[in-house]
Order: structure tokens, then C-alpha cells, then sequence
């Protein structure tokens, strides 16, 4: 039997009470809404309740119209709450360099409908790959980044973010790194891929530090972008095994492949509105 489809995805985060589910509960059935899939987390260090709620809903039913009923039950418990229109796809604008292994999967996920998003445009401090993003017919924009240039390029980025209107900055092997001025006006809406399982092997040349140590596997870390350098809130990771034998070649080759694998992964998570962060971590809810 083919399982419902959701319209809305409701996300919850507060202290734990009791009678708190079932309110919640109430109040989505209350809106003629039916709920298809539900699943929480208490965070026994916190206190803190974390909650996502996937429901079908009628035709006439709007974000707007939900807040607006759920305002009651939010204001008694305490909550943070968003709710989301799954007809509406994430806008994405993609970072990259010369590295295109992960924005070549980003724009096959995207074609496929694996990852329900937009890419409203590519924006690149090089024209390695303008013809390979261009040929997808999404748009091209050159910010060649200079210490010189730096403040004027990432204003052109701001104008970038706000003209589209984009809710997500995906850094695809982006070599450049934000200000924290931006880091922090972006909280939670950038995530970048690193190679390696964090907090391991940050900087420059990972894979080859990683075969002088004579590592067993290679790892990639996708993570929110905060003004602390790779150390932002994790949201997925991945290894591979490597052998003895193995070149810096070959991890070079294992470590793009599960970037891009790692990536794909972080980006469909917030895309779905899976992620939630709670301090330095996140909950990720499957």
C-alpha cells in the first residue's frame, strides 16, 4: 500500500511537558490536518523536546492559516515552531571552485527530483565549470575573490541571496572562506562539505596529511557554517575504507566520492526540513 504523501511539515522545539505531544496532536487534528508521520527527541541534558510532525491537510490550508491556530497551543507549551508548505521547493544558490565533483551531484539530484530544491543560481570565484552549470540552463555568476575585493564580493553575494530570493548556500568545495559578519547573518541556512570527519585533518591538503598518517578510512563532514572555522553544527558524515596499498590518489578519488555521497545527504535532510539545531549539534530526524 503506498503511503500518504504530506503537505506540511511542522517543527517543534521546547521544554519538555507533560501533555505536550498530545496538544500538539489536538491541535493539528483540529485543522482537519492528518498526521503521516511523527518523531521526537528529548534531549535528557537540555531539557530541551525536539518534534516533527509530517501531515496531509486540506486544499484551502496555508502556513498562515496553520500559525494562526496553532498560535494557542505555542504560546501555552512555550514553543518554537515552523511550518512548512512542501510544495514549496528550497531555493538554493550553490558555491564552488575549481572542484566540481560535488556540484555535478547537486545538479544531478536537483534534475532527478531526489532533492527538492532550486538552484537559483551558481556563483564561483572561478569559470571552471560556467559551461557545465549553463548548459542545465541555471545561471552563472563569476566573483573572483581577492584580499582586495573581498568585502565588495561577498556584498555582491548579499545582493545575490536577497534578488533570489534563497533560504540555502551550499559551499560545493567552495575554497574561499565567509566573513563572520555573514556567517552569522546566515545562521543555519549555509552548509558546507568537509573533507574529513571533523574535527580531524582541518586546513589545507587533508588527503595527503591523511596518507602520511596512514589512516584505514577517509571521512566527509557536511555542517552548518558558523564564524568558528569547521566547527559549525554537524548534520551528516561518511567514511570509506582505504588499504594499505592505496595511492594519495586513491584516497583523493574515495574522499571526492563520498563528499559528494556526504553532501547530497546534508543538503536532502535540510531540504525536508530534518534538521534542527540544539547548540553546538543538531537533531536529525529520518
Amino acid at each position: 500500500m503506498a503511503l500518504l504523501k504530506p503537505d506540511f511539515v511542522l517543527l517543534v522545539s521546547c521544554v519538555d511537558r507533560k501533555g505536550l505531544v498530545a496538544a500538539i496532536a489536538t491541535s493539528i487534528a483540529a485543522q482537519d490536518c492528518n498526521i503521516v508521520e511523527s518523531a521526537q527527541f528529548d534531549d535528557a541534558v537540555t531539557g530541551r523536546f525536539f518534534m516533527r510532525v509530517a501531515f496531509t491537510a486540506p486544499e484551502t490550508m496555508t502556513t498562515d492559516r496553520f500559525n494562526e491556530a496553532f498560535l494557542s497551543v505555542g504560546a501555552a507549551y512555550d514553543i518554537e515552531w515552523n511550518v512548512f508548505d512542501l510544495k514549496v521547493k528550497t531555493r538554493a544558490i550553490v558555491m564552488v571552485s575549481k572542484g566540481g565533483h560535488c556540484l555535478n551531484d547537486l545538479l544531478y539530484r536537483t534534475a532527478t527530483r531526489y532533492l527538492p530544491m532550486e538552484v537559483t543560481s551558481v556563483v564561483s570565484n572561478h569559470l571552471t565549470w560556467q559551461r557545465r552549470v549553463e548548459h542545465e540552463g541555471i545561471p552563472f555568476y563569476h566573483l573572483p575573490v581577492t584580499a582586495e575585493n573581498k568585502a565588495e564580493q561577498e556584498a555582491r553575494l548579499r545582493d545575490l541571496i536577497r534578488e533570489q530570493k534563497a533560504d540555502l548556500i551550499i559551499l560545493a568545495r567552495y575554497m574561499q572562506v565567509l566573513s563572520d559578519d555573514i556567517c552569522r547573518e546566515l545562521t543555519g541556512r549555509v552548509i558546507n562539505i568537509h573533507h574529513s570527519s571533523l574535527p580531524a585533518f582541518k586546513g589545507a591538503m587533508p588527503y595527503h596529511r591523511a596518507y602520511e598518517r596512514g589512516v584505514k578510512m577517509v571521512g566527509a563532514t557536511g555542517h552548518y557554517v558558523t564564524a568558528d572555522l569547521d566547527e559549525g553544527p554537524i548534520i551528516a558524515q561518511d567514511v570509506s575504507m582505504v588499504d594499505h596499498a592505496d595511492t594519495v590518489e586513491d584516497l583523493i578519488a574515495q574522499g571526492q566520492e563520498t563528499e559528494s555521497r556526504v553532501l547530497t545527504r546534508a543538503v536532502k535532510a535540510h531540504c525536508e526540513h530534518r534538521v534542527m539545531l540544539n547548540g553546538h549539534r543538531t537533531v536529525v530526524f529520518k
